[in-house]
């Protein structure tokens, strides 16, 4: 969907190379920085985005860039949701719920049987964590290779 509406969103693999998608990116990291200890902050910079098995996707309405969301295979059944951010113009308008229903029909698509993620528990995520709950994830522990910290919350939803 192309239409240059604001709320028409097309949703396509990133390279990463674009002038508006490292801006996102850096401006996620400061928001990360922002909102918890450095020790705490699992946000990704550019080239661990380039990493294999991860593929991150860019949100635009028209020609404006309006978030992104990254979806990182953990092993043959399990994936992590990374990096999910709005650019500020286009917060409250869907498309971090659009990028969320984007990520997981690419995981039900690569065989994913469930889909994992960790967000800050610091009020700036409320919002974050309001989305993923109505989208069925729940709190589960800690997985991979993170550690219980209490600045983290970990969810899980089976696909």
């Amino acid at each position: 969907m192309n239409d240059h509406s604001p709320l028409a969103l097309e949703i396509r693999p990133d390279d990463l190379t674009g002038t508006e998608i490292r801006a996102l990116v850096a401006e996620h990291l400061r928001g990360m920085h922002e909102s918890s200890p450095p020790e705490s902050v699992h946000a990704l910079g550019l080239e661990a985005l380039r990493a294999p098995g991860l593929t991150l996707y860019s949100a635009w309405a028209g020609p404006e860039l309006a978030g992104m969301g990254a979806l990182k295979r953990l092993d043959d059944q399990r994936g992590e949701i990374k990096s999910m951010r709005v650019a500020g113009p286009f917060l409250g308008r869907g498309v971090g719920r659009a990028m969320l229903h984007h990520i997981v029909a690419q995981a039900k698509a690569m065989g994913l049987r469930s889909l994992w993620l960790e967000t800050g528990s610091a009020p700036a995520f409320a919002p974050a964590l309001g989305l993923y709950e109505r989208d069925g994830f729940t709190r589960c522990g800690p997985f991979g290779d993170y550690a219980l910290d209490p600045f983290s919350i970990f969810m899980t939803r089976t696909l």
